[in-house]
């Protein structure tokens, strides 16, 4: 639910595929905001479409739904992303029994399709389980695992670990060598000018 992240996703994907075959690449939720079930203030949903059309102005190809913040009354925003956090942590515990379909990737596409173009929310957990069922897990098991003690301990120690390697902002990319972490400098435009970052850091190792 961060919306620079979604920005982000084109020059993601195409570092992804730039990287060097012996990097190894992973994710981890930075949580981004906790828990409430406090209306979003009038001033904050400005704040947001505000961030959407900056985006929409710098980053070509990447549109939102505004209907979102224009029906706010039935959408009812909150300030609170972790129910998404932990709707990927639970869709990522199915793929141990499934080799065929990478759910952790299904439910974050499904989760930023629902809140950027269908102007659903996605820090309520009836959108999020509906959201499981559309992507193939079973609504029930997903929501068991979604309110799982585990699940929240899960991204607990995920906002940690971004917290102990300094990935404070969001986007982060963050490269990490042997012990060290190393931040690298995001460009939503073209994924080769992080490529050339990431090889002077190697190269300064």
């Amino acid at each position: 639910m961060c919306s620079w992240c979604y920005a982000f996703k084109p020059a993601l994907k195409q570092l992804r595929q730039q990287l060097p075959h012996e990097m190894t690449f992973s994710s981890l939720l930075g949580g981004l905001a906790a828990d409430t079930d406090l209306a979003m203030p009038s001033e904050m949903r400005q704040q947001l479409q505000a961030t959407w059309q900056r985006i929409e102005q710098k980053v070509p190809g990447i549109h939102f739904n505004f209907d979102f913040w224009n029906n706010w009354q039935q959408t009812q925003p909150r300030r609170a992303t972790y129910p998404a956090c932990r709707a990927v942590i639970a869709a990522h515990s199915f793929e141990l029994s499934s080799s065929k379909d990478k759910y952790e990737e299904l439910m974050i596409n499904a989760i930023q399709s629902a809140y950027y173009q269908q102007a659903l929310n996605p820090s309520d957990n009836t959108v999020l389980v509906k959201l499981a069922g559309d992507i193939g897990l079973n609504e029930q098991s997903f929501q068991e695992q979604l309110e799982a003690p585990e699940t929240q301990q899960e991204l607990e120690k995920q906002i940690a670990q971004t917290r102990q390697m300094n990935a404070l902002s969001y986007p982060s990319l963050i490269l990490q060598i042997d012990q060290s972490f190393w931040p690298v400098s995001i460009d939503y435009l073209n994924s080769d000018s992080i490529i050339e970052t990431i090889n002077m850091l190697l190269e300064f190792e």
